[in-house]
């Protein structure tokens, strides 16, 4: 495999030493003591591989009991989960995407796969759209590149695959079991495997070290919550975490619970966020069908999005819209599409008229103006947002976490977020901080923010909002410029 940018060597960060300890740890107990360097070929006897766990502060033998606990498991959850799963992808409709993939099954012949590419794993819709950004950027710097984009779920594959960006082939993530991850790396030879965010598995992560393949996590970011979750288990994740061989973060705070999570020092970089970056990627824009659908409601209606809500709140922000400005049309954005009969339930008890974007009707004209326009498809909210007014930040009120705001700020939009911004606490704060958005506490505090938005004169609240996000700006090249960089830059 030629051609990658990276390294086929030791990897970056490591000493023959220290890379010593690093071996694929199963086979310690089954080779009397001694365990194979599988990169070097190497004998690695247990005391080094004892001392290297110990330097990373973690006994072996705790490592091994995590790894045996994970491995007897990981089935039993997969078969409690597989129900709930089933469910939701009658909803989502992700049968017959090819969703064996995700087992690593596959119907065409490998000779056809792309060898040796560039493997990014995105979650879900966010991630893809993450990823996306980040293959366009690097294909307009390297334009024979190939990428293989490999998604958790149905709808992020459907992302993926509506992007029909060439050189690109959509995939599914193999689940976790070694077999799945031994076939999927087996078929198609990736050059190095770059994590969106998040979803480092063991079992990918010691196939990838066993193999000489590079792992590399960007965009990483830690709230405070899941710190506090992770330093209670850091004395058994430390193993995991250190076989990644680069972490890009989006805040230079993070550094430290990175480290504390075994990641040596000179493989944590400070990128910024690939979500924040205002250059690179697709932008917001206006769609005539979107329009159209939007002038049915009326011409010069105010239009205020509520994006990506949550369980709970998708009535109550669409009550508080229309008793700030009752000419207002509430857009409501779903962050998960299926819910749209929960959602359209809610809304129509709430004595609201109810238009789905998936059956889009023109509205019945109603004196009384009460009608809810609800968007119950997938990757459409960006462009949604090219179109409002006000945008609203869902999962930020009656939720935990919030959603990131960045999208509508590039669209020069105000945003107005509720109390609960913990996934983005520091940009949420900086922003408050700088006049750039609103925290509005409740119902009340709603309603007061969305009058002052649309006030003329708060215009340069977007442009406060611009300039916080200035400082991300450059997060996509530094990140390309990271995964192409040989060993001995890169660290």
């Amino acid at each position: 495999m030629t051609g990658s940018g990276w390294w086929w060597g030791r990897p970056r960060g490591l000493g023959r030493q220290s890379f010593s300890g690093r071996c694929e740890i199963t086979r310690c107990a089954t080779q009397g003591g001694t365990v194979k360097n599988l990169r070097t070929q190497q004998a690695c006897p247990l005391s080094s591989l004892r001392a290297a766990l110990s330097r990373l502060g973690c006994a072996p033998m705790r490592w091994f009991a995590a790894l045996l606990i994970y491995r007897l498991l990981l089935p039993l959850l997969f078969l409690t989960a597989f129900p709930g799963w089933i469910v939701k992808m009658l909803k989502r409709g992700g049968f017959g995407t090819r969703l064996g993939e995700r087992a690593a099954i596959y119907t065409t012949e490998a000779e056809f796969e792309p060898h040796g590419a560039v493997h990014i794993h995105a979650v879900s819709v966010g991630e893809a759209l993450l990823a996306l950004k980040l293959i366009r950027e690097w294909l307009r710097q390297e334009p024979q590149r190939r990428f293989v984009l490999a998604t958790g779920t149905a709808t992020g594959h459907q992302v993926a695959k509506s992007a029909a960006i060439a050189n690109v082939r959509v995939t599914y993530a193999p689940l976790d079991f070694r077999f799945m991850v031994r076939r999927y790396l087996k078929r198609f030879e990736p050059a190095q495997i770059v994590l969106i965010e998040g979803e480092a598995w063991p079992h990918l992560l010691l196939a990838c070290r066993k193999r000489g393949i590079p792992v590399s996590l960007v965009n990483a970011r830690m709230s405070p919550r899941s710190a506090r979750r992770y330093r209670k288990c850091a004395a058994w994740l430390r193993p995991l975490f250190s076989m990644l061989d680069a972490v890009a973060i989006q805040e230079t705070e993070d550094a430290e619970i990175w480290r504390e999570l075994g990641v040596p020092p000179e493989r944590i970089h400070h990128t910024g966020s690939l979500k924040f970056d205002p250059g690179g990627g697709a932008h917001s824009v206006r769609r005539p069908e979107f329009q159209e659908m939007l002038a049915a409601f009326g011409e010069s209606r105010p239009i205020i999005l509520a994006a990506s809500t949550h369980t709970g709140e998708d009535a109550w922000i669409a009550a508080a819209i229309l008793a700030a400005t009752p000419d207002a049309l509430p857009v409501i954005v779903p962050r998960h599409a299926e819910r749209r009969a929960e959602v359209k339930t809610e809304l129509e008890r709430a004595g609201f008229d109810v238009v789905l974007r998936s059956q889009f009707r023109p509205p019945a004209p109603s004196g009384d103006r009460r009608h809810v326009l609800v968007i119950d498809s997938t990757g459409e909210l960006r462009d949604w947002t090219a179109h409002a007014d006000v945008v609203i930040i869902g999962k930020s009120f009656l939720a935990t976490g919030g959603q990131n705001p960045a999208e509508a700020i590039l669209a020069h939009k105000p945003v107005i977020f509720g109390p609960h911004m913990e996934n983005f606490q520091p940009l949420a704060d900086r922003l408050v901080a700088a006049n750039g958005c609103i925290r509005a506490a409740d119902e009340n505090g709603l309603r007061a923010a969305i009058l002052t938005v649309l006030n003329p004169q708060a215009a340069s609240m977007t442009r406060s909002a611009s300039e916080i996000l200035k400082r991300h700006e450059g997060a996509t090249r530094r990140i390309i410029a990271l995964l192409s960089a040989p060993a001995s830059t890169a660290k």
